[in-house]
């Protein structure tokens, strides 16, 4: 298991941080940091994924990024204190590499590799929340659904994916019984089986042809897409400039 972050340091910087970095286990449900909290250390998911969640004043929240091994969590306080503006929470058993957001800002004024990665991170998490306002407001829940299923998997090994019709309707703000209808007719095309608390993908093309354009735009953005398609967070800009 590795971060991708991580491993896009040079060996030099790496070693810098080594010694700070603690391996954490976090289970499903565990909140991270939540809005308003100083944001006290930098998660590095090894595996698992972690949803950025906007808190409503009705006590709701909506998804607006989601970060797997790709990424990190908390990464902007690397460059100064800093207050959360969303809430963190483990939507699938995590393990990450923690170190302290007081020693990334000792470590990052010194390496030129980590300050470029702490932007790309940061632009790939603007992406995720600007494509959501879109995808949110111009397709349909059929086609926010497939995205966010294909964006989960593409974070988790196999196709099991763990998740009520509950969580998946708080998730995307819509009512349970859209969800319900729109999972049916899924399972119906062959595309998913759903069970109590289980949704296996039975046939992924399937999916990815019923989502929306916006699942390619954050794939890309978050580097897994296949060369050539975008900046990815490696550090490098594989399309035209």
């Amino acid at each position: 298991m590795k971060n991708r972050l991580i491993e896009a340091l040079p060996p030099a910087e790496a070693s810098r941080l080594a010694p700070h970095m603690v391996v954490v286990d976090m289970e499903r449900g565990r909140t991270a940091h939540e809005a308003g909290d100083p944001v006290e250390h930098v998660l590095f998911p090894l595996s698992g994924v972690i949803s950025l969640m906007t808190l409503l004043e009705n006590g709701g929240a909506i998804e607006c990024g989601m970060v797997g091994n790709e990424g990190a969590v908390g990464l902007p306080a690397a460059l100064r204190p800093r207050t959360a503006l969303v809430r963190a929470v483990v939507q699938a058993p995590t393990r990450a590499i923690r170190v302290s957001a007081s020693v990334m800002q000792e470590v990052w004024p010194h390496d030129q590799r980590l300050r470029a990665l702490v932007d790309l991170n940061s632009e790939a998490l603007y992406i995720q929340a600007a494509q959501s306002v879109a995808c949110n407001a111009s397709h349909s829940v059929e086609e926010r659904l497939c995205r966010w299923l294909l964006s989960f998997q593409d974070r988790l090994p196999g196709q099991v994916l763990r998740l009520t019709q509950e969580y998946l309707a708080d998730m995307m703000g819509v009512q349970r019984t859209t969800i319900t209808a729109v999972a049916r007719h899924l399972q119906a095309r062959g595309a998913i089986r759903y069970r109590r608390g289980q949704i296996e993908v039975v046939d992924r093309q399937a999916l990815e042809l019923c989502a929306c354009e916006c699942y390619g735009v954050v794939r890309r953005a978050c580097g897994h897409g296949a060369p050539g398609e975008g900046p990815g967070l490696n550090g490098e800009s594989s399309g035209p400039s």
